[in-house]
This record gives structure tokens, C-alpha cells and sequence, in this order.
């Protein structure tokens, strides 16, 4: 089992877009049980919180987070990354290069090489936009999902 943990800042808008892009993508693919997907924050100031309005109807626009469809979007809550993150993981991906600095700091710089950002998985290396200060969910989706694809697909072939 492929055991991934996306992580943002806090947990309410990219990282579970993430969680849940990837997971609408393995069970299409009939590959469900080969992964464990799951989403987090670098902070604290959302722990608690559901995944954030806008970041939900925009994956409800794409039929995720629907009735048919919950994968988890409905019970999810933010919560923080933990010490024991980093030996429950196998990939710990960030969605910009703050999240990669907070996670190197918690993880004593990343020993074992678990540490990535989705984009590195795309053609265009860099950051996830954030919706949380552009408003714009739409450019967050297409990166998201163009991430998600691509770490698929670098799993697909290392298997």
C-alpha cells in the first residue's frame, strides 16, 4: 500500500482538494485499497474546521463531494500534522515552498526523501495557487488536478 499525505497551511482548501481528487482518481482506476490518501495543515489555525465552502462546490462541480460520490468530503476536518506523520507516509506533498519549509523543520529535513510538492509531478514545477487569497478555485482545481494526475502516474510506473 501507497500511503500519501498532502499537506497545505491549513487544511481547508488545496490539501483536501487533493485528498480527494486523488481518491476520485484511484477508485476510478479500481485501485482504491493499493492507497491510503489523506490531507493536513502546517498550522493550527483552522484544526476543527470542514473543508471550505468554495473548495467544496468546486469539487461537487467535478462530482466529488456529492451523495453519490463522498469519499470522505462530508466528515472531513483539518487537522495538523503530527510527529508521526512522517513514518506513517510515504509521500508527504506540499503545495507550495512554505509548506515545504515548515514540513523540512518538523521533519528534521526530510531524512528518508519523502518530502515533494505536488506540482513537481507536472510539467510546470512551483506552487499550488491559493485559493484562499485569489478566490480563484477554478485555477486551484486545475493544478490540483493536473498534480494529481501526474503523481499517479510517477506511482503507476514505479510499481
Amino acid at each position: 500500500m501507497v500511503r500519501i499525505l498532502f499537506v497545505c497551511h491549513g487544511n481547508i482548501c488545496r490539501s483536501p482538494m487533493a485528498e480527494f481528487v486523488l481518491r476520485d482518481m484511484v477508485k476510478k482506476a479500481g485501485c482504491m485499497a493499493d492507497y491510503e490518501i489523506a490531507s493536513a495543515a502546517t498550522s493550527s489555525e483552522e484544526l476543527g474546521n470542514p473543508v471550505y465552502p468554495p473548495a467544496k462546490k468546486k469539487l461537487r462541480e467535478h462530482g466529488i463531494g456529492t451523495p453519490e460520490n463522498d469519499l470522505g468530503v462530508s466528515t472531513k476536518r483539518a487537522r495538523r500534522i503530527t510527529d508521526a506523520d512522517y513514518d506513517q507516509y510515504d509521500y508527504l506533498i506540499g503545495m507550495d515552498d512554505a509548506n515545504i519549509r515548515n514540513m523540512n523543520k518538523k521533519y528534521r529535513n526530510d531524512p528518508e526523501g519523502k518530502i515533494y510538492t505536488l506540482m513537481e509531478f507536472t510539467d510546470r514545477p512551483g506552487s499550488v495557487a491559493d485559493p484562499w487569497y485569489t478566490g480563484d478555485f477554478e485555477a486551484t482545481w486545475r493544478d490540483v488536478s493536473e498534480g494529481c494526475k501526474g503523481l499517479l502516474d510517477y506511482l503507476r510506473r514505479r510499481t
